[in-house]
């Protein structure tokens, strides 16, 4: 077995033990997850409950009072469900639109295992759609003028409008770059915050404020067994379509150039994959809110220990953006007493320091 052998061999044991763990680890934060609260309840409990519940074999859980079994089925399940489903939909989102927007790989990288060693737009995650403006505009003019219970509607609503109007401007003339989908986006961004800020002014009580300050810092709270059917169905029906696509994405970090003469049409790939991006972010934020930062950390942490093959890569950025929303969630729940933090508050803590280290990085814009 030469060295080459050897080295591929020792690559695939590392990635599948990676997986394992990963999938182990999502388990085990499902459970604990589950138990954590302002009413801790045991592992063992929380494991007697859930199984009992998927199997309907009552008798698992027969010693456990009906307020346990309420709040780990009917509240804490169903939140930790959503933060997996949020997580994973936001974080693969984020690895599609750092492959989608990225130039071209650099001839003098040759490790593909460093953080970020092989993208030159690294900044990019599903919000730079102005999604979140949109989404953030439809919910704040329904909770002004008192339609709270339809506001996942409107969120939805605007994020889809924001992003119909970033993929006009920048398709506007033929091919879709990058460089028209980055502007389009942060031109839609700054008009549907004008217009949520006008409404604020203009409109909105102290209670609104409120409820659109806690809104737009993102949250869990209102997960339940009703609405976590569509995020579900949405993200995995996405997940799965991305995850055979892995040949386009790789194509697309080596530039427009190379995929012309692979036959690759990326104009027609971007539309495509910008529409579903924008789909699944205007699913999740209806239902949670804006929670940022998940889709532009998680792919780069990932991309250091799976690499740049986005066959290898996906599954990563899956598990880890699951696990790493769900204990976000969880912090959110317990570090203050009697009392709930908005989720963002947390992502943006890991996030904003990532940030800046992306963007001070030495090499950071090198060609």
């Amino acid at each position: 077995m030469n060295k080459k052998t050897k080295a591929i061999t020792k690559s695939q044991a590392f990635y599948c033990t990676m997986l394992f763990f990963l999938i182990a680890g999502l388990v085990a934060t499902i459970l604990i997850a589950v138990s954590l609260g302002p009413v801790n309840i045991s592992i063992g409990d929380t494991y007697r409950i859930i199984i009992g519940r998927l199997t309907g074999k009552n008798g698992l859980y027969a010693n456990a009072g009906k307020a346990t079994i309420a709040i780990v089925w009917n509240m804490r399940f169903p939140r930790v469900l959503l933060g997996i489903i949020s997580g994973a939909g936001l974080a693969i989102c984020g690895c599609v639109m750092q492959a989608t927007v990225i130039s071209r790989i650099r001839p003098d990288d040759k490790i593909i295992f460093y953080l970020q060693a092989t993208v030159n737009n690294p900044i990019s995650e599903p919000y730079i759609l102005g999604v979140s403006s949109g989404a953030t505009f439809g919910a704040t003019l329904l909770i002004v003028m008192g339609l709270g219970t339809i506001v996942s509607g409107g969120a939805f609503i605007g994020a889809v409008i924001a992003t119909v109007m970033v993929l006009g401007i920048a398709g506007r003339h033929g091919s879709m770059t990058t460089t028209r989908l980055i502007l389009a986006g942060t031109v839609v961004n700054a008009l549907f915050t004008a217009f949520s800020n006008f409404i604020i002014s203009v409109g909105a009580n102290a209670d609104s404020i409120m409820t659109i300050k806690f809104w737009t810092m993102g949250s869990l709270a209102n997960a339940g067994w009703k609405n976590i059917g569509l995020p579900a169905v949405v993200i995995i029906v996405v997940t799965l379509f991305f995850l055979t696509q892995y040949r386009v994405l790789n194509t697309m970090m080596l530039g427009d150039e190379t995929a012309v003469t692979l036959g690759i049409n990326l104009s027609f790939y971007r539309k495509v994959y910008m529409a579903l991006i924008a789909v699944v972010t205007g699913v999740l934020v209806a239902n949670c809110g804006i929670i940022g930062f998940v889709g532009l950390i998680i792919p780069h942490i990932s991309r250091a220990f799976a690499g740049t093959n986005h066959k290898r890569l996906m599954p990563v950025v899956i598990l880890t953006g699951a696990i790493f929303l769900t204990w976000a969630d969880v912090l959110a729940r317990i570090l203050v007493k009697n009392a709930e933090m908005p989720i963002g508050i947390f992502t943006a803590l890991v996030g904003a320091p990532f940030f800046i280290y992306i963007v001070t990085k030495k090499d950071y814009g090198r060609e």
